[in-house]
């Protein structure tokens, strides 16, 4: 049983506090630059209370701009005024009118973007798209699918399959081991040989060479004794024309 003194309030919707305070202001006639604080703060205390009435929660952007507000016209109602450096006069109304510019700045440009997307919307494209869309769509059906499909189709789709798995089962394993060698051993050992035979040929370095990461061991020793001026290298004509020898100190 519905009651004869119940009423619906109706209130418009804001997208933020700003819109509601440029509503004020164009609502009023009011000039921004000199906005009457005293009744723009009342306004918009008058809209939060009818929120809170209809049990709707309200923003806490919007009690910010409130308490702002507030602030602003606390501010304005004190005798003493604030001065800046230069001693001019404060006004406390300078950021709140600045924001409300850039919101209106913003807001005239998403109206302007509006007109010319309703105005896109009017154009039609040329051409028979949905035509082509439709017939596209008719010869890749699934019924034509079914009947091009083959024993060996069936098979290379189970292939791919199965090779998908088996790649998930193999589990990539990194092993790091440990060399046997070190430069600084076959350094020494190339000084031994080369004070046994004052002079040795290239190919004599790798005669108990066993493994390729031995032999580069054994190359990289070789190129630190010549950078480190031990030994010194050269090349001589015929076969095996490489010689090395140590240096004297």
């Amino acid at each position: 049983m519905s009651d004869s003194n119940s009423y619906n309030i109706s209130l418009p919707q804001f997208e933020g506090p700003f819109d509601l305070l440029l509503f004020f202001i164009e609502r009023d006639e009011l000039n921004i630059q000199d906005i009457p604080i005293h009744q723009i703060t009342q306004d918009f205390l008058d809209y939060i209370h009818s929120l809170e009435q209809m049990n709707i929660e309200v923003a806490s952007e919007f009690i910010l701009v409130a308490a702002t507000l507030m602030r602003i016209k606390t501010k304005m109602l004190i005798p003493r005024k604030e001065l800046n450096e230069k001693g001019d006069e404060i006004d406390p109304r300078k950021e709140l009118v600045q924001k409300i510019l850039e919101y209106k700045q913003f807001k005239d440009v998403l109206e302007i973007l509006k007109t010319m997307e309703d105005k896109r919307m009017q154009h039609f494209s040329r051409g028979t798209i949905k035509n082509e869309l439709k017939e596209i769509i008719e010869n890749y059906s699934l019924e034509n699918d079914l009947e091009q499909i083959s024993l060996f189709k069936l098979y290379k789709s189970f292939y791919k399959v199965i090779e998908k798995y088996s790649d998930r089962k193999l589990k990539v394993e990194h092993k790091v081991v440990p060399y046997l060698y070190t430069v600084e051993e076959e350094k020494t050992k190339l000084l031994t040989l080369l004070d046994l035979k004052n002079h040795c040929t290239f190919d004599e370095l790798f005669v108990e060479c066993k493994t390729k990461i031995h032999a580069v061991f054994i190359f990289l020793s070789m190129l630190e004794l010549i950078q480190q001026q031990q030994i010194s290298i050269q090349i001589r004509d015929g076969y095996n024309n490489i010689l090395l020898s140590k240096n004297s100190i």
